[in-house]
């Protein structure tokens, strides 16, 4: 099981230089672990950047994973997260679900790189 963070959504999504890296995992969605946080974060920023139907495009397609709604043990399981890799909170919501799930996160993000269980593309 993967968890792709909202840089990596959004990679996939704009074609970005590891678009064909993230296409690759989304070939089997079944394996996809979505928190719906990321889709707040993909919607807003596909709308902003592009347009609605572009993001409402983008929704339906992380919809085909199996998404993960924010749960009280999420939550806190983030929080210390945070606390101890000083995380934003988006960040420490995909790292904590990853992290209950037994999953790889995989991102572009930077400030991810160095914690175990994360695949860090850069």
């Amino acid at each position: 099981m993967i968890v792709l963070d909202s840089s990596g959504w959004l990679e996939f999504f704009g074609e970005g230089t590891y678009a064909s890296e993230f296409a690759g995992r989304l070939r089997q969605p079944a394996n996809v672990l979505t928190p719906t946080l990321a889709l707040y974060e993909v919607y807003k920023w596909m709308k902003r950047e592009r347009s609605e139907e572009a993001a409402l495009a983008a929704v339906a397609t992380m919809k085909r994973t199996h998404l993960i709604a924010l749960t009280e043990q999420i939550a806190l399981t983030a929080a210390d997260l945070s606390l101890a890799h000083r995380l934003a909170m988006a960040d420490a919501v995909m790292l904590a679900t990853a992290r209950l799930f037994d999953a790889e996160l995989i991102t572009t993000d930077s400030d991810f790189a160095g914690i175990d269980g994360v695949i860090y593309l850069h």
